[in-house]
């Protein structure tokens, strides 16, 4: 009986003993080399005779060993230093999105410089406007001129942007006729057709008060249902492109918004004017709240996404002049969307610019970039826990800009 018991305890020390041995092998065999394009400026321009020993990389605060720098130049390597060998892919993937509500012909300029300038055989392109995508592959170039290709897209986008954004643009429309009707019951005035457009001023003249500022909080509603931006699309948008070889680029096309608003010293007086009337009063409060910006998404979660899936996102903000309108006041309305779209470029390492020259903000973007390092280095003590882990790059001794993506997930 001991001899059999012995012989069990036997069996049962070798077999965890086994087990353990093999799940340590397991663990040690784990490696996970991550991929860090780094670009780095001095001024506006580009540095490239750094070396491997120029750069660290720190994970949560910790530094790593760098395993190889590749120095990338437009479509080649053109430099590596390699402690352990590895197979960097730099075929080009770019993604053009425009979130506009008008075609404008500086945009049109950005689309002729990327085809005369950017575009080339082996690259590939998807082009997204409000209304679906596009994809276009490098053998385009084999049948049509690079000025054919060009024109349609052109002429794609104008027709997009027209179509696409009509119901935000006649939401929009009607704002204004209902902001006119208000402050022409400030005044005790009568509104007429022609300052209406195509409403009934008679119609406008027998609501209430209340009516109609209950129809602007609708209208207003409405129209911000239709800016809102969809956080499952973009997170899917993520997971996609984290599937795609090579590196990947996206440029971000925002115009800037206006909307027409009531002026302040007249929801002010009214408030004053009404203090007799609470449902009135309720009203007029949720007006103010309407003008107060809140983003529709977690940013944070957002920004992680895109920067785990090593790609670089380039946001272009279009600065149009507000419109001149008589009796209206236009209020600048990009905020929540502008501050999104700059902290999710900043996060992959891409480049944020302003301008009223989309041309101008475009050529930017590219010369940014067209160049860059790509690092190498293999996590310490790495584990499959599923979190974000935060990555800074550095550049001993120097005082230099540097861009790269903020992290990964350990997946």
């Amino acid at each position: 009986m001991k001899k059999l018991i012995f012989s069990v305890l036997i069996i049962l020390i070798v077999t965890l003993d086994l087990t353990f041995s093999f799940q340590r092998i397991q663990e040690e065999s784990l490696v996970v080399n991550v991929e860090v394009p780094i670009r780095v400026f001095k001024g506006n321009t580009f540095v490239d005779n750094l070396t491997i020993d120029d750069f660290e990389v720190y994970e949560g605060g910790k530094l790593q060993k760098i395993e190889a720098v590749y120095l990338v130049k437009k479509m080649s390597i053109e430099r590596r230093e390699e402690k352990k060998r590895f197979s960097p892919q730099i075929s080009r993937y770019f993604f053009l999105y425009f979130n506009i509500s008008e075609y404008m012909p500086r945009v049109g300029a950005a689309i002729d410089y990327f085809f005369d300038n950017v575009f080339f055989p082996g690259d590939n392109l998807v082009v997204i406007t409000p209304m679906k995508s596009y994809n276009l592959k490098s053998e385009a170039l084999e049948t049509k001129s690079r000025e054919e290709i060009a024109n349609q897209f052109r002429g794609i986008l104008r027709r997009d942007a027209t179509i696409g954004n009509s119901e935000y643009r006649s939401v929009l429309k009607e704002l204004r006729e209902i902001v006119k009707i208000i402050e022409a019951k400030d005044e005790g005035k009568k509104i007429t057709s022609r300052e209406i457009g195509d409403s009934s001023p008679d119609l406008y003249d027998a609501a209430s008060l209340e009516e109609v500022v209950g129809m602007y909080s609708s209208v207003m509603a409405k129209l911000e249902n239709l800016r809102r931006m969809d956080q499952q699309k973009l997170l899917d948008f993520a997971k996609f492109l984290k599937n795609k070889e090579g590196q990947k680029h996206i440029f971000l096309f925002y115009q800037r918004e206006f909307l027409p608003q009531i002026h302040p010293n007249i929801l002010n007086k009214f408030m004053s004017a009404y203090q007799d009337r609470p449902a009135l009063l309720f009203s007029l409060s949720d007006l103010f709240q309407s003008y107060k910006i809140e983003v529709s998404i977690d940013v944070e979660r957002v920004k992680q996404a895109f920067a785990d899936s090593s790609l670089s996102i380039h946001f272009l903000f279009i600065k149009k002049p507000a419109e001149h309108k008589p009796g209206l006041e236009m209020q600048e309305r990009s905020d929540d969307i502008f501050l999104a779209f700059k902290q999710m470029a900043l996060a992959t390492g891409g480049l944020a610019e302003s301008s009223a020259n989309a041309t101008w903000a475009f050529k930017r973007a590219v010369d940014a970039f067209e160049n860059y390092y790509l690092l190498y280095y293999s996590p310490k003590n790495y584990t499959s826990d599923g979190k974000f882990k935060k990555i800074e790059v550095r550049v001993k001794n120097k005082k230099f800009k540097i861009t790269h993506r903020v992290g990964y997930f350990a997946n």
